[in-house]
């Protein structure tokens, strides 16, 4: 048997029990792999496959220096009325200090060779620089203890190494905290791993928001759409089994291949396939319930649908899927890990429409449309709605084409040349969290009080010398007075040389958010000022590492890949167009409408998020946005592959109309306005759904959340209104019969029919087209109205 979308929609329909139990199977055992690995698996880390100056720095520091770095933890004591002086402040620190250090080497990393433990406190640095074997190292360990107090000297920081970030060992640390008494003392605790927690924490309560908020919202379009609750919630379940199969999945590669995700894997994955989940589905039981009307059976319907709709959304799927994998071209995790998350969930919805869909119908059967609330469904039959609010919008348009494409290309271009006013950063730190977070909490104070924002993200350079060298102490010093230089750092610095002597660490500490515009500048300040002239002829060779260093080198890398990825993206939608319309001028079309949408959307994340423009509005509405300094850098990227196969999903289907209609009647007017009329009612509710989907996922708390969920539904709603009712038929119309061009050589290419052909009806006596317009007793009590399998 021919494996396509027709034979696996009637074969699913033959045996829709074994097809259901396979599904249902998947999906749990996949949702267990999820509770119980997908938290281990994700980080909010950036790793590169190749090596910049960053992972070069920080490979040099741990071969040669420190040996591999744990992952270190601050608490942060405060008292309201006693100084770090006080012996009662020093007894319950050193108490506190007792009790983590309790916890054992399952959760607290060694000590170094020569130290009596690794959890240091203001007090044993004290004592160290009173030991000092010289005066340089006593200066700079009463410098480095120096940093642990705060300005008003009622608050230290202990500096605690952990053995790694899983969530069982910040819950350790966490805990131990929380059990020690009051006694007037505020803990906090602080660090990448607690960020990383809280981050998680934060993301999931916004995800499970989101989904409610969507899934209701999505509810209400599809039975306004389809007018009966059963048809309505299929294509919400069809998106629900997908959602736990893609998590499973990376849950379950992350964990036999030892790979990690990025943190908002989880998030992206259910925000996308909640969309292209249920417009998939959308579009199978739309064609079903028409294929019906036509008097088709039940079986014969599903068999069609499979040989039509279901080729639409494979051949969508597959774009959305091509799309995506230009982000692996990128050397970084942070992509391909999204990517590929959004490639299992696209993957996953494709699988359920194509097979558990058709099984569900052929269970259902006309229960499908139970219970109905008007007296005709929305997208039933194959009614031509002439004279409608569409068909009259779009003459005229075509009326006068050239006012209307230059004001939509106006409207569309001024917003996105707003796009080239963007700065790019992160909004990956504390600082981004809500107000109520413990981390936000912690951050806020070490900048406050101890001039600190970076204690737990230092920049790190590594000096490749003999520290005894008096030219490497020259380095040295000038490293130092050069980072004192430098407003975005603290004046004080911690060195660490090699345990051989052949190197030396010189710790540079963001005096603000180690992620923040500033501290990517000082980064390259350091690189491009300060370390040549600190080496100057010397030959010393020096490199900037740390996680500051490493997420400027992300910005740098994802600017120089930005034209390969888009050049990817756009020579694959010209291909693909030109191969399905035959023609060149349509794939021309769509890349520029496509990247008005998609800059249309870029310029209104940077207007409001960057700009402030609107926030106060967003915000008496619901939302939580905040003005930020830089806008995500992963964000264009990642926005532009998924926008450009969403896009794709509806240009398809509009232009599909619109041929084949021209290919009949050979008038380009009248095809457009079919075109445009005929397939107003499924794109306008997909496009809905879409919309609410991803702007509920919008009103969450994380920012780079809410500019990716604001950014796709923005282009959604651009490109379903302008692109498909004035930029569309305005140029049509405009260039009339040459829309179809094609050169003669390129009449070899292979002829892609997404939508396929529709067998021919087969009536058979107990499914009258009447089952389908009306809503008979039978229906509403659950029968069986129709005949045999169609042969």
């Amino acid at each position: 048997m021919r494996i396509n979308p027709e034979t696996l929609a009637r074969s699913s329909a033959r045996h829709p029990w074994r097809v259901l139990v396979v599904w249902v199977l998947v999906t749990a055992g996949l949702a267990t792999a999820s509770s119980m690995f997908l938290t281990d698996a994700l980080t909010n880390d950036i790793a590169f496959t190749n090596e910049p100056e960053s992972v070069q720095a920080m490979n040099a520091i741990e071969d040669r220096v420190t040996g591999e770095q744990p992952n270190t933890e601050f608490l942060i004591v405060r008292s309201a009325d006693r100084s770090v002086d006080d012996p009662a402040f020093e007894a319950y620190v050193e108490r506190l200090r007792g009790e983590v250090v309790a916890l054992g080497d399952d959760v607290i990393a060694p000590p170094r060779q020569g130290q009596p433990t690794s959890v240091l406190t203001v007090y044993d640095l004290r004592a160290a620089a009173e030991a000092a074997a010289s005066e340089r190292e006593r200066a700079a360990l009463q410098a480095q203890a120096a940093s642990m107090v705060s300005q008003n000297q009622r608050a230290t920081i202990i500096s605690v190494p952990i053995v790694d970030m899983e969530s069982a060992t910040i819950e350790a640390l966490h805990e131990a905290v929380e059990a020690q008494p009051d006694e007037g003392y505020e803990l906090l605790v602080a660090g990448n791993a607690t960020l990383q927690q809280d981050t998680l924490e934060v993301a999931e309560e916004d995800l499970a928001k989101g989904e409610r908020i969507g899934l209701l919202v999505a509810l209400v379009v599809l039975v306004v759409v389809f007018g009966a609750i059963v048809a309505a919630l299929l294509p919400i379940g069809i998106a629900m089994m997908a959602i736990p199969i893609a998590l499973g999945l990376v849950a379950v590669i992350a964990e036999v291949f030892g790979v990690e995700f990025s943190i908002f894997t989880q998030n992206i994955v259910p925000m996308l396939g909640l969309a292209v989940g249920i417009d998939y589905a959308l579009f199978i039981v739309a064609r079903y319930r028409e294929e019906r009307h036509k008097g088709f059976d039940r079986q014969g319907a599903i068999g069609a649908t499979g040989a039509t709709a279901s080729r639409a959304v494979f051949f969508s799927g597959l774009t959305v899927v091509f799309a995506l994998l230009g982000m692996f071209i990128l050397p970084t995790t942070i992509f391909r890990s999204m990517a590929a998350g959004s490639i299992l969930v696209v993957l996953a919805s494709i699988a359920a429409t194509l097979t558990l869909l058709p099984a569900l119908l052929s269970l259902i059967g006309d229960r499908i449309n139970w219970p109905r609330f008007t007296a005709r469904a929305r997208m039933e039959g194959d009614h031509d709605p002439q004279g409608g609010f569409w068909d009259r919008f779009t003459r005229t348009v075509m009326a006068r084409p050239v006012v209307f494409l230059v004001a939509a290309v106006a409207l569309l271009g001024g917003l996105g040349s707003v796009y080239f006013t963007i700065e790019e950063g992160t909004s990956q730190s504390a600082a981004s969290l809500p107000d109520d977070v413990e981390s936000k909490r912690a951050f806020m104070i070490l900048v406050e009080d101890f001039g600190l924002g970076g204690q737990t993200q230092p920049v790190q350079i590594f000096v490749d010398a003999p520290v005894g060298d008096p030219g490497t102490q020259q380095v040295i010093g000038d490293l130092q007075q050069g980072i004192a230089g430098l407003p975005a750092f603290s004046p004080q610095t911690a060195v660490q040389p090699a345990p051989d002597g052949s190197a030396v660490v010189v710790n540079a500490i963001p005096a603000g958010d180690a992620f923040s515009q500033d501290a990517f500048d000082a980064v390259r300040a350091l690189r491009d000022d300060v370390v040549p002239a600190a080496t100057g002829g010397s030959g010393v060779e020096v490199l900037v590492g740390g996680n500051p260093a490493i997420f400027t080198d992300f910005i740098s890398t994802t600017d120089t890949y930005q034209p390969i990825v888009l050049a990817f993206v756009l020579g694959l939608s010209f291909v693909l167009l030109m191969m399905v319309f035959r023609s060149i001028v349509v794939p021309i079309k769509a890349v520029i409408m496509n990247l008005l949408s998609v800059g249309a959307a870029y310029g209104a994340i940077v207007l409001v998020f960057q700009h402030g423009v609107g926030i106060g509005f967003f915000n008496a509405i619901g939302f939580q946005f905040e003005q930020v300094d830089a806008i995500e850098a992963w964000l264009p990227l990642m926005l532009f592959s998924i926008l450009f196969g969403l896009s794709m999903d509806y240009h398809v289907f509009l232009l599909s109309r619109i041929k084949e209609e021209y290919d009949k009647t050979g008038d380009n007017d009248e095809a457009v306005a079919y075109g445009l009329r005929t397939t107003a009612g499924i794109i306008t509710g997909a496009a809905l759904i879409m919309v609410a989907v991803f702007t509920a996922f919008a009103a969450g708390r994380l920012t780079m959340l809410q500019q990716m969920g604001f950014g796709l539904a923005v282009a959604v709603f651009m490109d379903a209104t302008i692109v498909r009712s004035v930029l569309v038929p305005s140029t049509m119309k405009l260039l009339g019969d040459r829309n179809w061009y094609l050169p003669r050589w390129l009449a070899w290419l292979p002829n892609l029919n997404v939508e396929g052909h529709e067998p021919p009806v087969v009536q058979v006596p107990d499914t009258p087209a009447e089952l389908v317009e009306s809503s008979s007793v039978a229906e509403a009590a659950g029968t069986e109205q129709d005949g045999a399998p169609q042969a």
